[in-house]
């Protein structure tokens, strides 16, 4: 029996991780989150602050028999994108993974296996245009502080000379289906797409000028961490995971209409960050016109309006593209891939059959 726990588990890797983790037989899954996760899958939910050290170490103590650590917890500012090079956020990040993973090292005796998760910032995409593809361990931006070389150091000084293993992975986009996240593209989309319909509008695109990028399915990227626990050939690697093709916003707006239920419009630059938070009476006429299950603006969207104006590039003039290489994880074992454009299929889907967005 293996013993996994999920560490920001109403997160969009985190809940991916869980449920994923849940439908498998010999398995007891300790979902760690401070908010509940819509559905717990049979998981045991533990709420927990991760800056707490005293009742981290309490869980930890409670529970020995821990074989994985799956860390998908992450701090954001009120401002997300300004907080990725802000010396508090990077701080508290650090110290949240040392506050469990260092009681797991003292007392989990049979700890086989612990995942953390970085992205392509370790590059600087944030900061600098990509040397494409970027690749691990050649392309990084250790100069740009970060609490991805926070946590990544302490981790390998951690498990030196232990018999655990740790992987670390670099996805790209994420998408899946976390309600109330900073990072989760499609919440904000989705409630876009509902208010445009509601006020009889075509669905203009409202970035800047587009980046050849990619996505990763959260599904997939759970998957990965699965077999990554498993696997030798995971065994203290670095992999970067994309769904296996590229895309731009403006190329796969039609698909995201066409899912929605909206005509695609035109080209208008506009801050959703910016513009949607007045529009939360509407969305709230969305909900009672569909009998929607899913919260207030605030509640169902988090911050994700701030990531949306960053990945549609808001106020960006010139063309760009960003690329990672995933032939190291291929060649590893990993295998899966998704369209992307199906893959807005899929999450869009689902969120309108679980009642969240309404149905096109």
């Amino acid at each position: 029996m293996a013993q996994v726990l999920v560490a920001g588990a109403s997160g969009l890797v985190g809940y991916a991780a869980f449920q994923n983790y849940a439908g498998m037989a010999g398995h007891d899954v300790i979902a760690l989150s401070r908010r509940r996760p819509a559905r717990t899958l049979g998981a045991r939910l533990e709420s927990l602050d991760l800056h707490d050290r005293s009742a981290c170490d309490d869980l930890v103590r409670a529970n020995p028999g821990i074989t994985h650590l799956v860390y998908a917890a992450v701090q954001e500012q009120p401002s997300v994108i300004a907080g990725w090079r802000d010396d508090a956020q990077i701080e508290a990040n650090d110290q949240m993974f040392r506050n469990i993973l260092d009681p797991l090292d003292r007392r989990a005796t049979g700890l086989r296996h612990v995942t953390i998760l970085q992205g392509t910032k370790a590059y600087g995409v944030h900061v600098r245009p990509l040397a494409n593809p970027a690749r691990e361990d050649r392309s990084e931006m250790r100069e740009q502080p970060n609490f991805y070389w926070r946590q990544e150091d302490h981790l390998k000084e951690s498990a030196r000379g232990k018999d655990w293993a740790w992987t670390i992975f670099r996805p790209t986009h994420i998408f899946g289906e976390a309600m109330g996240s900073a990072l989760n593209p499609i919440t904000a989309i989705g409630v876009y797409a509902a208010i445009a319909r509601e006020e009889g509008r075509k669905l203009d695109f409202p970035g800047g000028a587009p980046r050849v990028s990619q996505a990763i399915d959260s599904d997939i990227l759970a998957r990965a961490i699965i077999w990554a626990g498993q696997s030798d050939a995971a065994r203290n690697q670095i992999f970067n995971i994309a769904n296996g093709d590229v895309f731009t916003w403006p190329n796969v707006w039609p698909a995201i209409c066409a899912a929605l239920g909206v005509e695609p419009g035109d080209h208008v630059p506009a801050s959703l960050a910016e513009t949607m938070p007045a529009k939360a009476a509407i969305w709230d006429k969305v909900r009672a016109r569909h009998g929607l299950l899913s919260p207030d603006m605030e509640t169902f969207v988090g911050k994700s309006f701030q990531l949306v104006d960053y990945t549609f590039r808001h106020g960006m003039a010139e063309p760009t593209t960003s690329l990672v290489s995933t032939v190291k994880l291929h060649k590893a074992g990993f295998c899966e891939e998704i369209d992307t454009e199906e893959m807005f299929r899929k999450w869009f889907g689902l969120f309108q059959q679980r009642k969240l967005l309404p149905m096109p």
